[in-house]
């Protein structure tokens, strides 16, 4: 009897219908990944389904790391394996290991594994994020740490300099101590890694879901070593101490490219390092999934089916603009039309559209690239971000002249972008015919779904009164507790929430006549435009965030 399918299982047991098996499909044929962990990243499904789909699928027992494992056995598999094959031993039965892997179906993987340790394997299956957040807490950074301050004692006893004494071995254990940080900030899914030097130690955080989170303290002579490897790594002078540098670098994790932007910075006590970590595949989500309520995607829709024209996604840094345009891009792909992007940088290739990086230090900015691209006989362009007045005329006059260009900007709401553009020194009358639409978008974390409650804001609180601010009445909302599989946060996840613009002709007047964003504002709300604010309660009614978080995202005095 034929296996079934996991798409076909899915849908089955009600989990998944046939269009998000569809797009899905699609989108494994560009990221090149498993279809699950794909259809997790979608939101469509959730890890556990997936692998409760699988483990009756395959015929082999699911396990839950946190509660099943065995604690005492850890060490019959040497990390770089466990690491490697994401592969967790649970329990030892005589001359049978049971171990937990994310892919039991590797008979190379298995018979690696059963060489090591001299015992026969039993496979089973476990949630692939459980196996990497296992990984980081139990065979993390702690024993390369150790080491690397041995090391560091031994080198200020002897009194000689780091860079003179350094050796193979030394070399080796810095480029793992690093190697091994990203790769634990990439498995909790953090987008940013910082690493900073006080007075008596260096901290390392994470930010993740948005906020920095703290997971070690190095000692303060690990700073050097550690900040001249990512100097190596992303070709920059490690002579150079008294000048802020700026680079990149690239990585290939579990067979994936990790894209790294870097950034150092001089200050009192050393040289502060941030990692931003551009994990394109990532960014590849499909437009249906990024959070739109049904009003504002369809009136996006309308909006990018225009043949001309300008469409700008606003929002402060790290608001998801780029996963949007991304998004975009991908819906509107296809054979008949030329596209075309200027990016800083380029974070995901897709397969199809021509990508040009910005590339400073030749001379080639977002101005200079607009230009060349529109001798390229375009139909449609991404600009990265429109930040100055010659970037700014020249996409508006490309969107005047018949193209259909998308572009960011940081504003705090869709109604600013308008201004904000007049304010760069584009006429108003340019503005106001090219301008199709502006989505300003924000991005809040989602409630864990192993520990959210259902509470009524008292009376009094903060968030009654936010409700009432927005003309809401008190209601029935969500929160997280805080479990295991959220750190404690009671929060796993990012959405976004978004209001959408479209320019109509009353608009267009407005904006010719240079009135403020409020007005504007105003007049986008009479047509029915959902504030991001009031997206955000929409969303926490859904159970999808919290009053608290949207008021920590998007509040503002101005309601």
């Amino acid at each position: 009897m034929a296996r079934q399918r996991l798409g076909e299982m899915l849908i089955a047991k009600g989990l998944l219908d046939e269009k998000g098996l569809e797009e899905a499909l699609s989108l494994q044929q560009v990221a090149r990944e498993r279809l699950g962990r794909i259809l997790v990243r979608l939101g469509l499904v959730s890890e556990r389904e997936i692998v409760s789909a699988l483990s009756e699928q395959l015929a082999l027992p699911q396990v839950y790391l946190f509660e099943e494992v065995d604690m005492d056995i850890q060490g019959v598999l040497p990390q770089p394996l466990v690491v490697r094959y994401k592969a967790i031993p649970v329990r030892r039965q005589e001359y049978r290991l049971v171990v937990a892997m994310a892919d039991p179906l590797d008979v190379v993987a298995i018979d690696n594994l059963q060489q090591v340790c001299s015992m026969d394997i039993e496979p089973a299956i476990a949630a692939e994020d459980e196996i990497e957040r296992f990984i980081g807490q139990y065979y993390g950074l702690q024993e390369l740490v150790y080491q690397a301050a041995q090391n560091q004692e031994l080198i200020r006893e002897e009194n000689i300099p780091w860079d003179i004494k350094e050796t193979s071995h030394d070399e080796a254990l810095m480029v793992r101590l690093v190697n091994t940080t990203i790769r634990q900030a990439i498995n909790m899914k953090a987008s940013d890694i910082h690493v900073e030097p006080s007075q008596d130690k260096v901290r390392v955080r994470y930010r993740v879901d948005g906020l920095l989170r703290e997971v070690m303290e190095l000692p303060p002579g690990i700073l050097p070593p550690l900040v001249s490897r990512v100097k190596i790594m992303a070709s920059l002078d490690i002579t150079e101490k008294r000048l802020p540098q700026d680079g990149r670098l690239q990585l290939e994790l579990d067979q994936k490219l990790i894209n790294l932007r870097v950034s150092i910075l001089p200050t009192i006590f050393g040289e502060k390092v941030v990692l931003r970590i551009l994990d394109g595949a990532s960014s590849l989500i499909l437009l249906d999934n990024l959070g739109f309520s049904q009003q504002a995607l369809t009136q996006y829709q309308r909006l990018i089916r225009n043949t001309d024209g300008m469409v700008l996604i606003t929002g402060p840094t790290g608001s998801g603009k780029t996963s949007t345009l991304y998004a975009t891009l991908h819906r509107l792909n296809n054979a008949e039309y030329n596209i075309m992007t200027i990016e800083d940088p380029v974070e995901y290739v897709l397969s199809g559209i021509n990508q040009m990086r910005v590339n400073h230090k030749a001379g080639l900015d977002f101005a200079t690239g607009l230009r060349a691209i529109l001798r390229q006989d375009p139909d449609i362009i991404m600009v990265g971000e429109i930040r100055d007045r010659e970037t700014a005329e020249i996409a508006v006059r490309a969107a005047f002249t018949g193209h259909l260009v998308f572009s960011t900007l940081h504003t705090g709401d869709a109604a600013g972008a308008v201004t904000r553009l007049i304010e760069m020194g584009v006429e108003p009358f340019l503005v106001a015919s090219s301008l199709r639409g502006v989505v300003a978008q924000r991005l809040v974390r989602r409630l864990c779904p192993h520990c959210q409650e259902t509470y009524t804001p008292e009376q009094g609180s903060q968030e009654a009164m936010y409700l009432e601010e927005l003309g809401f009445p008190l209601i029935q909302a969500a929160r997280g507790k805080g479990c295991r599989y959220c750190e404690y946060t009671g929060y796993k996840g990012r959405a976004a929430i978004l209001e959408v613009l479209p320019v109509n002709r009353e608009l267009r007047q407005k904006i010719i006549d240079r009135e403020p964003s409020d007005e504007l504002r105003r007049i986008a709300s009479n047509y029915g435009m959902i504030s991001l604010q009031e997206d955000g309660i929409f969303k926490a009614l859904e159970k999808v965030t919290s009053i608290a978080e949207v008021m920590r995202v998007a509040y503002s005095d101005e309601n």
